[in-house]
């Protein structure tokens, strides 16, 4: 009967971060199920050596 229990104490705790994440998704803080992964490609983009390079303001 414990497994019982437990198994649907493990199901209510999915549940549970799946509403919290949904609604977060709501809010605009997650990509959970609702919103499509974002386009990488639309991204902007940087090299990783343009981060590394010294700027004339920075002198």
């Amino acid at each position: 009967m414990g497994i019982v229990f437990a198994f649907g104490y493990a199901i209510g705790v999915v549940v549970a971060a799946d509403r919290l994440m949904l609604w977060l998704e709501s809010r605009g803080h997650v990509n959970w199920r609702r919103n499509g992964r974002k386009v990488l490609s639309a991204s902007p983009s940087a090299r990783l050596d343009s981060f590394f390079e010294e700027s004339p303001r920075s002198r």
